[in-house]
């Protein structure tokens, strides 16, 4: 058998020697090593550049990520946020109070000094038993009870809001596609992975997979819960959905739910227990213009907070000509449904809405409006 031709790589001279090329003088074993570690070098500036680009790609699309999350879930629902309302002006329908509206009934019981200071926190303690917090799928309000068994609170706390609902959907499907290009880009660097030869490159991409896969891993169930939350407000709502937080931390859900056609309130029922309740005026009278009101509710989650403030006024609605309180006493989010009430402890009104952007002025719709609109199962 005759001696194998090489060809050289240079000159491309053919001849039987394996060492020497005769033509150029090209070292064949010289020339494979150069070749090789070329080919390393060119590996390794490609798994560099390819990793930095990973890493750079990574971060952008990880910023998106935890940015879109926090976005769906540090801005509130709807009812968490703060209820614009048109201009009011003031009221000019409403008759002056008479002599006999304007004094106030003398508070039952109280004497001078400290024991009007007990009664009064008296009061404030009953009408904090007689709120309670009150839990959607999608937010939280308050509400009271108006009598043993019938609770009111304000409509939006319990029915869907359709802007929310179309807001919440485009969140979570923001966050549904940046989640599934992650995955995407994730996969593509496995893959490249696999193409490096083992060395400090592949273990370095390595990291950085790791990296990325446990960002994502942390940031899937917000996902999920964003996903489970547009479900629950697009199926609606049911009294067996509303969860119902009393004063002692018993945790019940409603047995009856209705909505006014006409005003921002709503009405549920726990026909299974006799709670404290709220009562009117047994006067009749009007709160005057100065007088010192508290506010009952769960802001931010704080269940039964009390604040105290004062009646601003009688305002008037331009849109509907419905009157509205107006208070200064703090009414923040959560406190929607919640009790208005004076230093007896008698209930005036049902805690509805601030204005955006100020601070100190804050609506509720009078009590009377509860009995008005629910008047079959309140009478």
């Amino acid at each position: 058998m005759g001696k194998k031709t090489i060809r050289c790589p240079k000159c491309s001279h053919e001849q039987t020697d394996p060492v020497e090329c005769a033509g150029c003088g090209l070292i064949f074993a010289r020339y494979r090593q150069h070749q090789a570690r070329r080919q390393e070098q060119e590996a390794a500036a490609a798994a560099g550049r390819g990793s930095a680009t990973g890493l750079k790609l990574g971060g952008v699309v990880l910023l998106m990520l935890v940015t879109a999350g926090l976005t769906y879930y540090l801005v509130r629902p709807a009812e968490e946020q703060s209820s614009p309302v048109p201009p009011v002006r003031q009221q000019s329908a409403i008759p002056a109070p008479s002599a006999a509206e304007e004094k106030p009934p003398p508070p039952a019981t109280v004497a001078a000094g400290s024991e009007a200071v007990a009664e009064r926190g008296s009061s404030i303690e009953e009408a904090r038993n007689a709120t309670v917090s009150i839990e959607t799928p999608w937010g939280t309000g308050s509400g009271f009870f108006v009598n043993k068994n019938y609770i009111v609170t304000n409509r939006h706390v319990v029915e869907v809001d359709q802007e929310a609902l179309t807001e919440a959907r485009s969140k979570v499907e923001t966050f549904r596609r940046l989640v599934e290009l992650e995955k995407e880009k994730l996969e593509q660097l496995r893959q490249e992975m696999g193409r490096l030869p083992e060395g400090p490159s592949r273990k370095q991409l390595a990291l950085i997979l790791e990296t990325r896969e446990g960002e994502l891993a942390r940031i899937l169930p917000q996902l999920e819960a964003g996903e489970t939350q547009v479900a629950a407000m697009e199926k609606g709502i049911y009294p067996s959905d509303i969860k119902i937080v009393l004063a002692d931390g018993r945790e019940m859900t409603a047995d009856f739910l209705q909505v006014s056609s006409s005003h921002d309130l709503a009405l549920l029922a726990l026909h299974t227990i006799d709670n404290p309740y709220l009562r009117r005026d047994p006067m009749g009278r009007r709160l005057q213009q100065g007088e010192k009101v508290y506010t009952i509710g769960s802001p931010v989650g704080l269940r039964h907070t009390v604040t105290s403030g004062i009646f601003s006024g009688y305002r008037e609605r331009p849109d509907d000509g419905s009157v509205l309180l107006q208070t200064d006493a703090a009414i923040n989010p959560g406190n929607s449904g919640g009790p208005l009430i004076d230093e007896q402890g008698y209930v005036f009104g049902v805690n509805t809405m601030i204005l955006k952007d100020t601070e100190g002025i804050g609506f509720a719709i009078p009590i009377g409006v509860v009995f008005e609109d629910f008047i079959s199962l309140l009478r």
